[in-house]
């Protein structure tokens, strides 16, 4: 499959980008500074602003899928500019044809109990807090949409790099936890189930969510 990666380079898309190409997918890289990453067999890389939607658009003609992990973490006004950021890349994914856009969503989306999101509970680390509003923003832009294809992955609470086991749960709208009541996934694990999802779509016009 040829996917169009955009954040290649970031925390969530290296994962996403080397379980693609280990799996034998073709990953066109889009990204801001490509000299951030080393030459690859069935990696070509190209330089797009996010927030050009035409030339994004062109970058992502031609592709079977679009994947977005694109963050405004780094970014002085990380809430506005993941806003400008998503909105272009979901008219640019419309204007170039490509039939599925699958994107990284946030943990802060999602129920810690009926009716009270994650984003919403005391215990929500405030440094993540402008990411996680975009994150929840997104999802209800998608869900506007009236004809895109699109799928959202929420991660459990705890993101961070770990170890490929290619075991854990999906669920839909709430947060999962383990046995210890800790509600965790590896950055390895959140790409096999993002990557599944791309090969055998199941979640079509819909945000899931993975963890163990």
């Amino acid at each position: 499959m040829k996917i169009a990666l955009i954040g290649a380079s970031g925390y969530v898309g290296s994962a996403l980008r080397n379980e693609a190409l280990t799996r034998g997918h073709q990953v066109t890289a889009l990204v801001s500074n490509p000299g951030k990453l080393e030459p690859q067999s069935g990696l070509a890389l190209t330089r797009v602003d996010v927030l050009d939607e035409t030339a994004l658009a062109d970058s992502l003609r031609g592709h079977d899928a679009v994947l977005s992990a694109f963050s405004g973490h780094a970014q002085a006004d990380v809430l506005g500019y993941y806003l400008q950021g998503i909105h272009s890349i979901i008219a640019a994914v419309k204007k170039s044809g490509v039939p599925r856009l699958l994107m990284v969503g946030g943990a802060g989306s999602l129920e810690a109990a009926p009716g009270v999101l994650l984003i919403d509970t005391p215990q929500f680390p405030a440094a993540w807090k402008a990411t996680a509003e975009g994150a929840r923003q997104a999802l209800e832009l998608l869900k506007q949409e009236p004809t895109l294809d699109w799928t959202m992955l929420s991660p459990s609470a705890m993101l961070e790099p770990g170890k490929r086991t290619g075991k854990f749960r999906l669920g839909d709208g709430r947060l999962l936890v383990d046995a210890k009541g800790e509600s965790r996934i590896s950055l390895e694990d959140y790409a096999v189930a993002m990557i599944d999802e791309l090969e055998k779509p199941a979640h079509s016009r819909r945000r899931f969510t993975v963890g163990y």
